[in-house]
């Protein structure tokens, strides 16, 4: 089974430019014995913050092309 560290199913396919995440920037080998985490802490690569430019916050379930703000990857 594959595992990926760095990022979520949803993450992947429809998040807007400007969402980070700290996995975004971990590049570490794959250790079956760690326990993964889906933890995140998102942030707006615009504002440099937790909201976004429209004024909402940011997240993978809400950064999408609902958003005016939204830019495709």
């Amino acid at each position: 089974m594959s595992r990926n560290r760095g990022a979520g199913l949803k993450v992947l396919t429809k998040r807007c430019e400007g969402l980070r995440w700290k996995g975004m920037f971990i590049d570490a080998d794959d250790d079956p014995t760690v326990q993964l985490s889906n933890s995140r802490i998102y942030w707006c690569a615009y504002t440099h913050g937790p909201v976004g430019r429209d004024g909402a916050i940011v997240d993978e379930d809400m950064c999408t092309s609902s958003r005016k703000c939204y830019k495709r990857v």
